[in-house]
């Protein structure tokens, strides 16, 4: 089941619907797409309870106007483009209440590039090749294959416990405009001298305005060839750096070709490609070799932060509790003190810590000290849809 959520008012400069991306058809030409930041699109969903691999809005640079038809959640993570809900500034990083006629836009860039809107239950538009991405070359995926414009009304799954959904938020990551990027050389490193290695490690490299998704043409010292730039088309990984005949390094990004008959000098990691996802042109980058070894430890950090922020992401400061007592069901918001009676038949707590708490019985007035054993699994707090 699914609704219609939200109308793109304007559809800013680039909007598209990005997943993780689509995997298993390279070898017929088709890339990858999904997100260009993945850490920032994870994480919008994680803050929503959705899987991690739902479909988000990705905007770029300049955000989109959008009024929202049904009451929901949403997350805002990524760049800082200065969002704001019906003209009032709002956090990013954490989970927001919406309400049926609410408007979304953005303002200023701040920090960053691209930023992830994120949907409890996810986007629900049509699968192609097992992904929801969208891949404007080739017109697939995504919403009609193309950006988001005016008109545009877009549906999201059904959650059924919207009412059971709580505040989550996360530290802001910073972005700023100097970026080390780590990489691994190959596979066609055989192709440069050790000098022409030397000057991609020790240069500084300018990302030029010649950038989009398919990949970003750098600005600065020229790579030499020992003989030539050209080879027998191979398989060009997302993350590998191209040097053609004019030697001018160019990386490959998510909607790259599939293939190429130009050296790669080396390769991004991995974990890096969210970096990169979030520089704009003008921003240096500085390169840094590294090992399959150090580089599959990153990898494993990387999905250990994840599943981290999963774990503790309802942990928050301004909890509501669920308390019977003599038959009577209280709730009490510990940090503020705010204390009421509700009629809703809450489940038992699962005991997993402890808190010490003031709370009167509304009937009678009374007012006590007590300890209270909760459990983070079932906790409401003030941002309860009604």
């Amino acid at each position: 089941m699914n609704e219609e959520t939200f109308e793109i008012i304007d559809g800013g400069l680039l909007t598209t619907v990005q997943d993780t991306g689509r995997y298993g058809y390279q070898k017929f030409g088709v890339p990858n797409s999904g997100g260009m930041d993945l850490q920032a699109l994870k994480s919008a969903n994680i803050l929503l309870n959705n899987p991690i691999d739902s479909a988000c809005l990705e905007i770029t640079i300049i955000g989109p106007k959008i009024k929202f038809l049904k009451k929901t959640f949403i997350s805002i993570t990524g760049a800082n483009i200065s969002p704001k809900l019906n003209n009032k500034d709002i956090p990013m990083w954490q989970s927001i209440k919406i309400s049926e006629g609410d408007v979304l836009e953005f303002k200023e860039l701040i920090d960053g590039v691209r930023g992830y809107i994120g949907f409890m239950g996810g986007i629900n538009v049509e699968k192609v090749m097992g992904s929801r991405s969208t891949y404007i070359p080739g017109n697939i995926g995504g919403f009609e294959g193309r950006k988001l414009q005016a008109g545009d009304i877009l549906k999201s799954f059904c959650n059924n416990h919207i009412n059971d959904m709580h505040l989550r938020k996360y530290k802001p990551l910073l972005y700023g405009h100097q970026h080390e990027i780590r990489i691994i050389l190959g596979p066609q490193n055989d192709y440069f001298s050790a000098e022409s290695i030397s000057t991609l490690l020790n240069s500084e490299y300018k990302i030029s305005l010649e950038s989009d998704r398919m990949g970003y043409r750098l600005d600065g010292p020229v790579i030499k060839h020992i003989h030539t730039a050209d080879i027998i088309s191979d398989g060009s990984p997302n993350g590998s750096i191209q040097i053609p005949g004019d030697g001018i390094p160019i990386i490959l990004l998510s909607d790259r070709g599939t293939t190429g008959g130009y050296t790669k000098i080396a390769t991004v990691i991995s974990t890096d490609l969210s970096k990169l996802g979030q520089a704009l042109p003008g921003d240096i980058i500085k390169f840094k070799v590294i090992t399959f070894e150090e580089a599959d430890k990153l990898t494993i950090s990387e999905r250990e932060v994840l599943k981290s922020y999963e774990e503790f992401a309802n942990k928050d400061e301004d909890k509501i509790f669920n308390i019977m007592i003599d038959g009577e069901l209280i709730e009490s918001n510990y940090t503020s003190e705010k204390i009421y009676s509700t009629k809703e038949k809450l489940p038992s707590p699962i005991i997993s810590n402890s808190i010490n708490l003031k709370t009167k019985i509304p009937k009678s007035g009374h007012e006590f000290d007590f300890k209270l054993e909760y459990s983070r699994k079932k906790l409401i707090d003030e941002n309860k849809l009604n």
